[in-house]
């Protein structure tokens, strides 16, 4: 009697998953064939790259001639500046260790 309710048990748990997987299958299947429908192609990755990359650079805001003279010119000056505090640190540091050996 035990054996009966464990094969029928077994056939019940059986008969739902493969009733869910008929479901899975079925619905991938539609999926597949809703999108075959359309007849649209999907564009290669290649070319939707440079299509996106073209998009995106005319969105860019590009700055006038004289405002990347300006931030050229700032930049020239700030590299200097600090070019000069590390030349002046490392003379006071070579000049000190000099200093102290002797």
């Amino acid at each position: 009697m035990a054996d009966s309710k464990n094969k029928s048990k077994k056939n019940s748990i059986v008969a739902q998953a493969e009733a869910k997987a008929n479901k899975i299958v079925n619905d991938r299947e539609k999926a597949k064939a809703k999108g075959k429908k359309s007849g649209a192609k999907k564009p290669n990755g290649v070319v939707k790259y440079f299509k996106d990359l073209k998009s995106e650079i005319n969105k860019v805001t590009w700055p006038s001639w004289n405002k990347v003279l300006n931030n050229t010119i700032v930049v020239l000056i700030g590299m200097c500046v600090s070019g000069i505090v590390i030349w002046g640190i490392d003379s006071a540091l070579t000049a000190l260790l000099k200093l102290a050996a002797g």
